[in-house]
């Protein structure tokens, strides 16, 4: 079956920066959906017509993958709003912020405790890739026809391209 529009990939792959740096390797396959919201754009596009066994190379720039970093999403927030326990690389749901914590932050980001201080805590709201060109070697596993159920979720439940609240020493992407 050839890739096509609404249906399922299985893949795996190694991701890297523009000087070779791994940032990611997912050596079992993960399925997702074509066309809904589980792949970047570009990915998606170099897909369509492949068939399980194919293998790619992709050189995406920051604006076909998370994006250009923005300064404006660093936040600073006051230590004593946040749990004693707080580690750097915690993240955390923009509408679950410690009350007073940031309250100048947009809700529907995530963000990840960069650095903390004696008096303050930085928040980022750049997805950890963001600003970086990135390089992928995919391989296709399989493909199948998505479900109803998929198509009507626009995933095939992975999440892998969303930034998710984790617990310090967690995985960065999946």
């Amino acid at each position: 079956m050839k890739i096509s529009e609404q249906c399922v990939v299985a893949l795996t792959w190694s991701l890297k920066d523009t000087l070779g740096e791994e940032l990611d390797v997912l050596d079992d396959p993960v399925e997702f959906l074509v066309r809904g919201d589980d792949l970047l754009e570009k990915i998606e596009s170099a897909l369509i017509g492949l068939e399980a066994g194919a293998k790619l190379e992709l050189h995406l720039e920051p604006e076909e993958a998370f994006g250009d970093f923005n300064d404006q999403l660093i936040f600073l927030g006051p230590r004593d709003a946040f749990p004693k326990e707080l580690e750097e690389g915690m993240t955390f749901e923009g509408s679950a912020l410690p009350a007073g914590a940031c309250p100048q932050a947009p809700q529907e980001l995530f963000y990840t405790v960069t650095d903390i201080y004696p008096e303050h805590v930085v928040l980022d709201g750049n997805h950890p890739l963001a600003g970086i060109a990135l390089r992928i070697s995919l391989e296709v596993d399989a493909v199948r026809e998505a479900t109803e159920e998929e198509i009507g979720r626009g995933s095939a439940g992975t999440g892998f391209f969303r930034v998710q609240p984790r617990t310090p020493g967690g995985p960065l992407l999946h």
